[in-house]
Order: C-alpha cells, then structure tokens, then sequence
C-alpha cells in the first residue's frame, strides 16, 4: 500500500494541488487519491494476482472455487470490501476466529490468498 500509495497523496498535494494545507481543507482530493489507489490495486490484481507488498511474501489472490485470477470489475469490488472491512472490528479481527483465515472482504468477494509456488 505504501509504495502506491503514498507517491499518489505526493503527487496530489504538492504537484496538483498547492501543498497538505490545501490538500487537508479539500473533499475531493482524498477521495481521487483512494479512487487511483483502487483501480491501481485492481489492475494488480486482475493482472498478476497480486500487489507489490503481496509479491514481496509470495502470496497471490485467486477466485476461491476455481483458482484463477480475478477479474478487474471483481477486484475493484474487493478492495472496496476492503475498505469497509478496515472501518469495522468484525472485520478487523475475523480471520483470527476462522479456520481458513478469510477475512471479510475475501469472503464477500469469493477470493482466497494462497502462496505462490516457485
């Protein structure tokens, strides 16, 4: 998240923007940088079954029955699963209490991590 993202909230409010005072008083500008992490996350996802912090542990997301990437419309789906289940505490401390270790948002949107074999 941070190699993406934080280069997004840089851009965002110093090249775009005239700097964090402007960037912190804005609405949308938050907004536009989530909105560009997602779709990047996404297109990581659909693409290469993973992100870059995923790739560094080995560990790729798959459709839970099949196996197979996930598509784009269905990754943009989880991330914005993702995003809800980081605001609430069911979803913040559900796969200590599951066997498979699944969290909300993999549950909603029927994907599985799994390492990557070499």
């Amino acid at each position: 998240m941070f190699m993406i993202y934080a280069p997004i909230l840089y851009i965002t409010a110093y090249l775009i923007m005239d700097g964090k005072d402007d960037f912190q008083s804005s609405e949308i500008a938050p907004l536009l940088g989530v909105t560009i992490y997602g779709l990047i996350y996404a297109f990581f996802l659909s693409k290469f079954g993973q992100t870059p912090g995923k790739k560094a542990y080995d560990l790729k997301v798959v459709d839970g029955k099949t196996g197979k990437y996930i598509g784009f419309f269905r990754s943009v789906f989880r991330f914005i699963a993702f995003l809800f289940t980081a605001t609430t505490l069911l979803g913040l401390f559900l796969p200590f209490y599951r066997k498979d270790r699944k969290a909300l948002h993999d549950l909603l949107s029927g994907t599985i991590v799994v390492i990557e074999k070499k």
